[in-house]
């Protein structure tokens, strides 16, 4: 409906105006005139072409307006009396304008009044509307006219009012919607779908009802302060009937609860109904204190019975597999119809009942079998758990007392002395690739291992320095003809992480120094430049004063290659020498090599022959130095032939 708009009339009087001008007194000059025309408009609107009435008085409605003319001349004078006139014309004022007349405009004194009982009748149009959209049932009125009829009221100062028998309509029908419930049928699935298809309604219908009355919602509801819009009109009406009908809230919430729990047990379930009905209570503003403080005790229970019954029928793995199982599935279960909200309080709880009340079982119960047959996978598992629930201090202290109570049995054995540092190095490679894998490189765990395997390999204070020492002399020794180069160059690098955890490093270097002499002098080396290497990762472990002396030995070596290559270019050497005899000399500084216990030796002639002859050229060669002999370090091959039916020896010291 709309209203006619304010009648108006407008006249304009007549007006005249003339004008008359001359450029020149010439006798040929014809003036020019014109004649301003008049012109008059007048408009008017005819009240009775709508419903509204108007009284009105055509004089009051009139307006006139008549500017003044202003006149340099006058038609009706004759030309004789123009002609002198034209001839002073330069001594004759210019009329001044006159000031113009204002422009009046009278309005309509009656105001425009609503028809009788319009607000009713367009009320009950609209009551009309909204119980058919509540009954589902059609209505003879158009939309269009029904948003016409909402704009009309508001537009007249009605708002207020449409909106509280708006509100009161709504509650009237939600109330009987949420009574129809209560009773309803005893099966918990069927109840959920009947809650669930009057809350549909709702929606549906609330939103028919807004777009009816948007322009309320836009004018009257915004310009209010503390008027909810119709929708949050609508949820509060159904939050405020759905807690007065406690039977049907308690009777939600149970059915959700009991959904919930079936799927946890195996069963299939509507995954779409439950989805809706949470949507519903976190709509109504209801979710956290109707349904997640039960849901969250309820999943406190059922996960404390669960964890308790598998702990004592699986062993760790399969736990550990079940406990991972059930965080995904919750942390599914909240994608697909719980709240995000619920996510971080809902994972907690089945932490706290699946594993934090059980670190100390698991522990003790799979730990160390674990450990024992490096699984990698399930100990990985293990780790990732336990830091949800922050108990990696109990795992890496864990870890500890393992490498203890495993590095005790092979470094206390002493009959299998033999293997300890083979089975040192197996059970450090292990913890490596344990730690690598399973414990993300932890720098924690790291630490652990290092503490741990320097207190058990400490247990006896020499005895692993020395082993370490001979399982170096055998790996670097002539007669490892299986290893390559690479292969033992890693032999090293493991080895010299054994040798950072022992203490008594002079016990490792005394015994280190005595077989790498026996190694040189008797050409028993595998590598010399795999001795080399091992002398400059021990320089870089323990610095240069460590490996001055291990250094000195290998120069000794090579001067005196140097030096039997000219002995045996020597006039000496090819004069005196006996035939048949090939003796090579090691010089040795005294302070480089192991301190060796003089021993008197009974040497063939030719022998002591041989070393007077070489002290001769030595002598000569390098004067104020003084050469003693070494015999027990000495050593000689024999050669003889034996009849074949004889066997024969090779001794070779």
């Amino acid at each position: 409906m709309s209203l006619p708009p304010t009648k108006r009339s407008l006249s304009n009087a007549n007006s005249n105006a003339t004008a008359s001008s001359s450029s020149s007194s010439s006798p040929h000059f014809q003036p020019s005139m014109k004649k301003a025309k008049s012109q008059a408009v007048a408009c008017s609107l005819d009240p009775n072409k709508n419903g509204l009435h108007h009284h009105h008085n055509q004089d009051d409605n009139d307006v006139v307006f008549d500017p003044s003319s202003m006149a340099l001349d006058d038609d009706s004078k004759p030309d004789d009396a123009r002609a002198p006139a034209a001839a002073n014309l330069s001594r004759k004022k210019a009329t001044p304008p006159q000031p113009a007349k204002k422009l009046v405009i009278k309005l309509v004194k009656a105001k425009p009044t609503l028809p009788t009982n319009f607000e009713e009748e367009t009320w009950a149009k609209l009551k009309s509307a909204i119980n058919a959209i509540f009954l589902k049932q059609p209505d003879s009125c158009d939309l269009e006219k029904l948003y016409q009829a909402v704009n009309n009221l508001c537009l007249h100062k009605m708002g207020g009012s449409l909106y509280q028998r708006i509100e009161k309509e709504c509650e009237e029908h939600i109330s009987a919607a949420l009574r129809s419930l209560v009773g309803q049928s005893p099966d918990l699935v069927v109840f959920l779908s009947l809650v669930e298809k009057c809350w549909q309604d709702l929606c549906d219908q609330m939103l028919m009802i807004r777009g009816i009355a948007l322009y309320l919602d836009r004018t009257y509801v915004k310009q209010t302060p503390n008027v909810r819009s119709l929708w949050d009109m609508g949820l509060q009406l159904f939050r405020k009937h759905l807690s007065l009908a406690s039977e049907v809230e308690h009777k939600t919430v149970t059915g959700l609860l009991r959904m919930i729990e079936s799927e946890r047990l195996g069963e299939a379930v509507e995954r779409t109904l439950l989805n809706h009905l949470l949507k519903m209570f976190t709509a109504l503003g209801i979710y956290s204190e109707s349904f997640e403080k039960p849901f969250l005790e309820c999943t406190s229970e059922f996960y404390a019975a669960e964890g308790m019954k598998y702990m004592q029928q699986s062993d760790v793995p399969d736990y550990l597999k079940h406990v991972e199982m059930r965080l995904h599935e919750e942390h599914e279960r909240c994608l697909l119809y719980l709240d995000a909200l619920t996510r971080k309080p809902l994972i907690a709880t089945a932490e706290r009942q699946l594993l934090e009340r059980h670190i100390p079982a698991i522990l003790d119960k799979g730990f160390m079998m674990l450990m024992d047959g490096h699984r990698i996978e399930d100990l990985q598992r293990m780790y990732s758990l336990f830091s949800r629930v922050n108990a990696l201090e109990s795992l890496r202290q864990a870890l500890s007392s393992y490498i203890r109570r495993t590095g005790q049995g092979i470094v206390l054995d002493e009959e299998k002395d033999k293997d300890m540092v083979p089975s040192l190095l197996e059970f450090k490679a292990s913890l490596d690739s344990i730690w690598e894998e399973s414990f993300s490189k932890n720098e924690a765990f790291c630490n652990t291992i290092k503490d741990a395997f320097e207190h058990l390999i400490n247990l006896r204070q020499n005895r692993p320095a020395e082993l370490i020492a001979k399982f170096l002399d055998e790996k670097l020794r002539a007669g490892n003809k299986g290893t390559s180069e690479e292969e033992l160059e890693g032999t090293l690098d493991k080895v010299l992480v054994l040798f950072r955890f022992i203490q008594g490093k002079d016990v490792f270097e005394a015994f280190y120094k005595k077989d790498l002499a026996k190694r040189l002098l008797l050409g028993k080396s595998a590598s010399i430049d795999a001795e080399k290497s091992m002398i400059s990762k021990l320089k870089t472990e323990c610095g240069s004063q460590f490996t001055n002396k291990l250094e000195g030995m290998f120069k000794d070596i090579e001067l005196s290659k140097e030096i039997n290559e000219s002995f045996k270019q020597s006039s000496q050497a090819r004069i005196k020498l006996p035939s048949g005899i090939e003796m090579s000399v090691h010089v040795l500084t005294t302070g480089y090599w192991p301190t060796y216990p003089p021993m008197d030796v009974r040497l063939p002639h030719e022998l002591n022959v041989y070393q007077d002859i070489f002290k001769e050229f030595y002598l000569s060669k390098y004067s104020g130095r003084r050469l003693m002999w070494q015999n027990s370090l000495g050593h000689c091959v024999l050669k003889a032939d034996f009849p074949k039916d004889c066997s024969s020896d090779v001794v070779q010291r």
